[in-house]
């Protein structure tokens, strides 16, 4: 089965680089799924989970944001912050939660929408734990 080289960093960190066959993406204009030769798209991020599929294995990461480029054989994901979904456990989401409703009080009135959504995107984590 073809490929494609999968790469994960956040500030902290580099969390992952993989040879993948399916990566699912939250992207903030809806949720995809890329494979060998996907189409080159540069998009953001939302709040959710990041499946990548390596083998029969399947990895998955707590997102907030960020950024994903796409080019054939490359995705490489720049994330404000991403966990492996092992290390999240409720007390992690609630601080994603805490720092999304203060970034909320502090927003443009222009950008209030954008803020709103992603406090509901992040509340909506808790479902996955």
């Amino acid at each position: 089965m073809a490929t494609i080289q999968f790469d994960l960093v956040s500030p902290e960190r580099k969390l992952a680089s993989l040879e993948a066959s399916e990566i699912q993406i939250p992207g903030s204009d809806g949720d995809f799924t890329a494979m060998a030769e996907h189409a080159p798209i540069l998009t953001t991020l939302k709040p959710g989970l990041l499946s990548v599929k390596v083998g029969n294995d399947l990895m998955e990461y707590i997102v907030t944001g960020g950024f994903v480029e796409i080019s054939g054989s490359n995705a490489s994901v720049l994330a404000e912050e991403a966990l492996p979904r092992n290390e999240v456990d409720t007390s992690v989401i609630e601080g994603l939660i805490e720092k999304a409703t203060i970034a909320l009080e502090d927003v443009t009135a222009e950008n209030k929408d954008d803020a709103e959504k992603r406090l509901a995107d992040t509340k909506a984590l808790l479902s996955l734990i």
